[in-house]
């Protein structure tokens, strides 16, 4: 197990690539399984969770080649178990029960696991399948579905889950007759796999609004896609460059994608600006505090949170985060206040009063966003910082150190 060892206080300057969304990836590596035609992904970022959804899918019988441009084809599926072993890694992995369920009639899913961030239920998925015609069971901890045809239906989602909406619409393409989604998660992941999907021959209508309507269709064929910029990362990158003082370039930016992170950025006082290809960012002289509210997109993402907290952390006054997306996601909260940081929680909300420094200390991370909120903490901390259990950015982060390395940070990957 790795660690990271930071000596912060360094300005981060210069220019990185942002890699495709791993969010977008992983259902339209999922959908490979809705045709027995090959599919071309470009820009597949090369992450933990893409090496177990591709581990999980050739287990089920697709077989890849290549990694950029990768392609992937189910030309027979020879399996519908998706096992514990890999499941309980990345809840991601639910996303194969609604392409499996809709093209061979059966699927015996292990119920998911991922980052300990709080309840993130697959009832939604289950009851939007049995409504389809599916019959559910749990069993043991698996999910045994089965329906010899899916059919249309009206679905209305209780809160906006991304998954659900993604796994529903993949079933709902070769369902017989019209689903409508109700409140669908608008996100721009879950547009991209819609695009993907009509590219497929799928009719699709309402991608990137909160109402879906899908013809199902007898047959998808194969297609060549491209998976879009990763807007978390381009988002962790701009706090490092307000956190440290820096100025850094982004390259394969979508702001289009950012618009509400880009707003409360420039409220804390960041210059982010449009310069042709490219996106720059500059740290202003002071860190204006600013509150946020993590809702579903358009609004502020809770995958952001926990880095614009440690930008806060800095402010010149008192910010107010609430997070209305998971219950837990403030355990990033006492491995920051071991830096310096000065933060009280109440229920949903943390009381951010910003300091002059933060100070180097180990810590350790709890889960993905969590980590990435530690090491920017570390790199405007002054000393040295230890960020212990790493692998959780490994799962989202392609070669971190070694981007914050060629922006000037002082930071090593060494053994724990």
């Amino acid at each position: 197990m790795d660690k990271f060892v930071i000596h912060g206080g360094r300005p981060l300057k210069g220019k990185v690539v942002i890699n495709g969304a791993k969010n977008a990836a992983l259902p339209m590596l999922a959908a490979s399984l809705l045709t027995s035609e090959p599919i071309t992904y470009h820009c597949v970022p090369a992450l933990q969770d893409i090496i177990t959804i591709k581990r999980l899918l050739s287990d089920l019988g697709v077989i890849f080649s290549g990694s950029d441009p990768l392609t992937a084809q189910a030309a027979e599926i020879t399996s519908c178990h998706a096992p514990y072993e890999l499941v309980r890694t990345m809840r991601a992995s639910i996303l194969v029960l609604g392409p499996l369920v809709a093209r061979v009639g059966k699927a015996v899913v292990s119920l998911p696991g991922g980052c300990a961030i709080g309840a993130r239920p697959v009832d939604l998925h289950l009851k939007g399948l049995t409504q389809m015609g599916a019959e559910i069971r749990l069993k043991r901890g698996y999910i045994h579905a089965e329906a010899r045809q899916l059919k249309g239906t009206e679905i209305y989602l209780d809160i906006p889950t991304v998954t659900g909406t993604e796994n529903l619409m993949m079933a709902a393409c070769l369902a017989k007759g019209e689903t409508i989604i109700r409140n669908a998660a608008c996100e721009p992941e879950v547009e991209a796999l819609a695009k993907m999907l009509k590219q497929m021959g799928a009719e699709i209508e309402g991608e990137g609004t909160d109402i879906l309507r899908i013809k199902g269709v007898e047959v998808l064929h194969g297609t060549e896609c491209t998976i879009i910029p990763d807007r978390i990362e381009a988002g962790t990158y701009m706090v490092a460059a307000g956190i440290t003082g820096g100025e850094i370039y982004l390259k394969n930016c979508c702001l289009e994608h950012m618009a509400a992170v880009v707003d409360k950025l420039q409220q804390a006082g960041l210059i982010i600006e449009k310069k042709g290809a490219e996106v720059k960012v500059k740290a202003p002289a002071v860190i204006k505090s600013t509150d946020i509210t993590t809702l579903p997109y358009p609004g502020f993402p809770t995958d952001m949170q926990a880095q614009f907290m440690a930008l806060m952390c800095l402010g010149d006054g008192v910010s107010v985060i609430t997070e209305k997306i998971f219950e837990n996601r403030f355990m990033h909260v006492l491995e920051l206040k071991r830096l310096g940081a000065d933060i009280k929680i109440d229920g949903p909300r943390a009381v951010v009063k910003g300091v002059k420094e933060l100070l180097g200390a180990p810590v350790m991370a709890t889960d993905l966003r969590a980590s990435a909120s530690l090491v920017l903490a570390g790199l405007a901390a002054k000393g040295t910082t230890e960020v212990l259990r790493i692998y959780h950015l490994d799962r989202g982060y392609v070669s971190m150190e070694e981007k914050l390395k060629a922006l000037g940070a002082d930071i090593e990957r060494v053994p724990a």
